[in-house]
């Protein structure tokens, strides 16, 4: 009786959601209708003009929100990306003097992901338990946006458990890829990558094993994933609380390169650890953005795989195209094999989940839906301890697949003791990694953001276990940057006839049951820029570097209906 009780509070609880959205959404008569040529004026106007406009009195704050809401809603039509509409309180907080109009983001709309505190709406994380759970005052985060001068409008969709490449929960429905709607945009910050990739302007998101990158990748726009302590993560709910072992990093996302760069720089010239404890109090680098702007050759390492899943046909061919054209402007290329990734993502895996995946599901209600990634993780960790070494040898002896058995042997909730030893293996793996790199001598990495590009619905289910091209960087702690760079090709971009799935490990054999050049033609193709720790001016200065080189094969973003 009380498990049925509370499926019909899950149900009323959705229900109220949904609803309270829909009354938001048709609340918004001004909001509709073609774009006029002012708006796609803002839309096509780089970011610091139209906060220079806003200085100057030329361009009123309530044109920037008009115009973005009507992006955000043809966005949400399409996509299913927002969560809270928060755009009637927007105006009230311009007209009230709640925004800095003075500030360097003056007047810019923003959209953040739903786990973000806005003061009076939910951070529903997905999960029906959290309905009602709204804060009386803005989080950190969120004050210190306002204080920039930026104006949050909404927030957007998501995973239920924040665990896995795709954004659905009950809360608020799926959410699907602006370019293919058989497709995810990403996660765990799925629908904001949905609504940038639309029109939308400036995110922030967070990142735990790929969360900005991958919708990034998938959806065709520009993120960085920062080091821990550059960037404010103050006030936001979670799925996870007390997860430290990898931890979580909130991050920019943006529709173009020049708006990431200057929403970063914005932020940290804020100051943003006199909001936040967790942020160290470095400075804009001005002097290191300006050093790899104009440094004359690069030295760029080429990371191809991951060792665990070899990039697909599409993502090869977008590392290559990025590789020849730093070739065509006079960077040296250098072939490089970072410390084992393998070993890195058997150390991440299990300290991201050393819980016993419990956590998460503390906050489900009974019937509740669960992301088949995160549903698949849990039923292992669940598997009693005997059948799981039967399977674990019967996979490493009959299968004869190492990769995969490594991964399931130890996969089972962790003793405190043990989990102290996990973090000894990752400082020693982060120590490995740094002697490396100060021998390899290189400038910056190049690899592929994922095996594939985006997954289909509910394809988390065979892929869970294929994040290693992110999740390496993780456990790190590096600075890393997606650009887009191609779209699948049906012709380009097919497996060749010699390919055989049942040749692959169990992790590679899940990614690749997904990929399909034809289905997928057209979706984005991304390559991941990563520097060290703490080196997001260098990063962002690289991105643009290349970008440039990409000259005019460049990416083309999704024209704005």
């Amino acid at each position: 009786m009380v498990f049925f009780l509370d499926y019909i509070q899950h149900k009323k609880d959705c229900k109220f959601k949904q609803n309270e959205r829909v009354e938001r959404l048709r609340a918004l008569t001004n909001y509709r209708g073609p774009f006029t040529p002012l708006d796609r004026d803002i839309i096509n106007k780089p970011i610091e003009e139209l906060v220079e406009n806003v200085h100057k009195g030329e361009l009123q704050p309530t044109d920037l929100l008009n115009t973005y809401g009507k992006v955000a809603l043809k966005a949400h039509e399409k996509t299913n990306c927002l969560t809270e509409v928060m755009i009637s309180d927007a105006e009230r907080w311009i007209a009230d003097g709640s925004i800095n109009l003075n500030g360097p983001l003056a007047g810019i709309p923003i959209s953040l992901k739903d786990t973000i505190n806005v003061g009076g709406y939910d951070s529903t994380v997905g999960f029906s338990s959290f309905v009602g759970n709204k804060q009386l005052q803005d989080g950190a985060t969120v004050r210190l946006l306002k204080d920039a001068g930026a104006v949050p409008y909404v927030k957007t969709n998501l995973p239920i458990t924040l665990l896995s490449f795709e954004s659905t929960n009950d809360v608020w429905g799926r959410c699907t890829n602006p370019h293919n709607s058989k497709y995810s945009p990403g996660g765990s910050t799925g629908g904001e990558a949905a609504l940038l990739a639309l029109g939308g302007r400036i995110g922030i998101g967070s990142d735990v094993a790929g969360s900005v990158r991958a919708p990034a990748h998938f959806s065709g726009i520009y993120s960085l994933r920062c080091s821990t302590g550059r960037w404010p993560k103050a006030g936001f709910a979670t799925s996870m609380p007390g997860q430290e072992g990898v931890p979580s990093v909130y991050s920019p996302m943006t529709r173009t390169l020049n708006d990431l760069t200057y929403f970063t720089r914005a932020i940290i010239n804020m100051q943003p650890w006199k909001y936040d404890h967790s942020v160290h109090p470095i400075p804009w680098k001005s002097d290191v953005e300006e050093e790899y702007a104009t440094k004359g050759k690069f030295r760029v390492g080429v990371m191809r795989t991951d060792g665990v899943v070899d990039p697909s046909p599409a993502c090869v061919r977008a590392l290559e195209k990025v590789e020849i054209a730093l070739k065509l402007a006079g960077h040296e290329i250098v072939e490089v094999d970072v410390p084992s990734p393998y070993e890195g993502l058997q150390i991440g895996a299990l300290l991201l989940n050393a819980d016993g995946c419990k956590t998460f599901k503390t906050f489900f209600r009974s019937g509740e839906w669960n992301d088949p990634g995160a549903h698949q993780m849990d039923w292992l960790m669940r598997l009693p301890r005997p059948f799981k070494y039967i399977y674990y040898l019967w996979v490493k002896y009959i299968r004869r697949d190492d990769i995969w058995a490594g991964l399931v042997k130890d996969w089972h909730e962790k003793s405190a003791f043990e989990q102290w030893q996990l973090v000894a293996k990752r400082e020693a793996y982060r120590g490995k990694f740094f002697e490396w790199w100060n021998n390899a001598d290189v400038d910056f990495l190049i690899t592929p953001p994922n095996a594939t590009p985006a997954v289909p619905h509910d394809g988390m289910k065979e892929a869970v276990s294929s994040c290693g091209y992110t999740f390496l960087f993780n456990i790190v702690d590096y600075t890393c940057g997606i650009i887009p760079v191609t779209h699948v090709d049906k012709t380009l971009d097919k497996l060749p006839p010699t390919f055989n799935i049942k040749k692959l490990n169990g992790v590679a054999q899940g990614a690749y049951k997904l990929y399909d050049a034809e289905a997928m033609h057209g979706l984005p193709v991304g390559v991941q820029i990563v520097g060290r720790r703490l080196e997001e001016e260098k990063v962002l200065a690289i991105m643009k570097r290349v970008e440039d080189a990409l000259g005019d094969d460049k990416y083309q973003l999704l024209e704005i209906d």
